[in-house]
């Protein structure tokens, strides 16, 4: 740590504040609007990862903060680059992740002049980040950034903005570092946890549902525990499966889209519903029907960090204001109700969701078996892998078919945002580069980032991408045959040899065309140690594992009769 009473470079002052606060990794696209700060990380014990557009630079601060629970941070230029940021912030805000965004800004005295690139940071940013500030004098920088990492991860998490004008970080100052941030926690009363106890001793056919962040290993394993001791159902939110164990006797599957039906009927019948972490937004509550608005008529005990969510949308019956890792923690100290009468239920939802997941019993048209292709995965790959994925039906063989072990192993943006799952690979792999980590990605998906595929080039970062190839914007055009049958318009799509692409950068690159290709194409991308694409070609029909295009359409052409 340098000498905090020696005059410092605001632009050095601030990466020394990142040291301060644990920084390891730094994703950025550079600009001359920040340039001191690139000085100050020159001799600071930080990997910088120089990526090729700002919305994967901060997709994968995003993967960072999920993986880790501390703020990822991003930093971009001004004007364009901190537009192109924006995907990402909308994604950290949405997932609740704790990120910090740092945006080179203009010179304090060219404001409201609209000046090269000029932008009003705390207009744009304002509904999209947690917090959003201009840092005007030298000296404030440390309060500042300490405040940033606080509010990253207190409470519900989420992004947060602060913009660098370019004369202020050249202005040197003498002033002491903040120490390290510490996240605001806090726990449930005894009073709480006591009718927590009561409640659950009068169900009759209670679920648990998790979700949201501020969770860590050891909070999914207590969970569990408590989960078997009661011998409770536990599911999990949309793209947060890797909260509860699937092999687990207790795991009833995810809530999300496409949903076992059998899940949606157990949630839907449930006289108690305990929602730990999540909010039940609209893709989990299937647009908001899964329970009564504002009154549920399942008693609901809702766990969340941030006091401002609870009874936000849905009134609780008990509202705890406390993080998924502090309440996990409490709850070897409640007592079993002597009876259970919902364990046999909770037999047959696992034994559902077993069924529900096989992936052996699917089988489409096509010469390439998607079922078949992901019966290979669980099969081969280790149960720390880290899985990625971005928007499109084809996120759905992975989500229904893989049975995610442990925490940590999934990255999938709740909002919906296609072009993540590249960029969430590098981000990943940079964080733990002895893992494992495969990227789904649509065809359409893949090229809204597909450029960070020379990111995982330059840093040798051996991820496996799967491009799932149906020649086209999958999911709009399913809803268009639902509600257009027959008119296509806008949704297809003329791709690129995906193989040859990975070539380009120095990559490993195949075609798999037939089931019988993938397993080999797979174990040569492995063995090559480099970033890799399996270019993987589907039959366009098969829309999702239950339906095709053709079904969907005469279905939709049916009803208009």
């Amino acid at each position: 740590m340098p000498n905090s009473q020696q005059p410092r470079l605001g632009g050095h002052i601030l990466v020394d504040q990142l040291v301060a606060h644990g920084v390891k990794h730094v994703f950025c696209v550079p600009g001359e609007s920040y340039l001191a700060v690139l000085d100050g990380l020159h001799d600071a014990n930080i990997d910088v990862t120089v990526c090729r557009q700002e919305g994967g630079a901060a997709i994968m601060a995003d993967a960072h903060g999920k993986l880790t629970g501390a703020p990822g941070i991003c930093m971009v230029t001004r004007g364009p680059g901190a537009s192109n940021a924006l995907a990402g912030v909308h994604i950290a805000l949405q997932d609740s992740t704790p990120m910090i965004l740092f945006v080179g800004q203009i010179e304090r005295g060219m404001r409201e002049r609209e000046a090269f690139q000029e932008m009003d940071y705390r207009a744009v940013f304002g509904t999209q980040a947690k917090w959003v500030t201009e840092i005007d004098q030298v000296e404030r920088i440390p309060e500042l950034v300490s405040r940033a990492f606080h509010v990253a991860t207190s409470g519900r998490p989420g992004p947060v903005v602060i913009a660098l004008p370019e004369d202020m970080l050249v202005e040197t100052a003498t002033v002491p570092d903040a120490p390290h941030y510490e996240v605001v926690e806090s726990a449930p009363t005894p009073a709480q946890l006591a009718e927590l106890e009561i409640l659950l001793a009068s169900a009759e056919s209670p679920i648990a549902i998790l979700g949201g962040t501020r969770w860590d290993a050891k909070a999914v394993a207590d969970f569990a525990t408590f989960a078997e001791r009661f011998q409770l159902p536990v599911a999990v939110s949309f793209r947060r499966q890797m909260l509860f164990p699937a092999d687990h006797p207790c795991f009833a599957g995810d809530v999300g889209i496409g949903l076992n039906p059998a899940l949606l009927k157990r949630v839907a019948d449930a006289d108690l519903v305990l929602l730990v972490g999540g909010r039940m937004s609209e893709m989990p509550s299937q647009s908001y029907t899964l329970f009564d608005i504002p009154v549920p008529k399942q008693k609901l005990v809702h766990v969340h960090p941030d006091s401002g969510e609870l009874n936000r949308v849905y009134r609780a019956n008990l509202a705890i204001n406390t993080s998924p890792i502090a309440f996990a923690r409490t709850l070897k100290d409640l007592k079993a109700p002597s009876r259970t009468p919902w364990a046999v239920d909770t037999e047959s939802m696992h034994a559902s969701y077993l069924k529900w997941s096989d992936p052996s019993a699917i089988t489409t048209s096509g010469a390439l078996q998607m079922g078949q292709v992901m019966q290979y995965l669980e099969e081969h790959l280790p149960g720390d892998a880290i899985m990625t994925n971005g928007a499109g039906n084809y996120a759905t063989w992975l989500h229904r078919f893989h049975r995610f072990q442990q925490y940590g192993t999934q990255l999938a943006p709740t909002s919906g945002s296609m072009g993540y799952g590249l960029p969430g690979a590098v981000g990943a792999k940079r964080v733990y580069p002895s893992r494992t980590v495969v990227c789904f990605a649509g065809d359409g998906c893949f090229l809204m980032h597909g450029q960070e595929f020379a990111t995982a080039v330059q840093y040798a970062l051996p991820i496996i991408v799967l491009v799932i190839d149906n020649g086209m914007y999958g999911t709009i055009r399913m809803h268009q045959e639902k509600h257009y049958p027959g008119r296509i318009s806008a949704t297809e799509l003329n791709n690129p040899d995906f193989a040859a692409y990975a070539r380009a950068f120095g990559g490993h690159g195949e075609r798999v065309e037939t089931t019988e290709e993938f397993g080999p194409a797979f174990e040569r991308a492995v063995a090559s140690g480099r970033p890799a694409i399996l270019h993987c070609l589907i039959d366009p029909e098969v829309i999702s594992p239950a339906t095709t295009l053709e079904k969907i359409r005469d279905a939709a052409l049916q009803a208009k009769k």
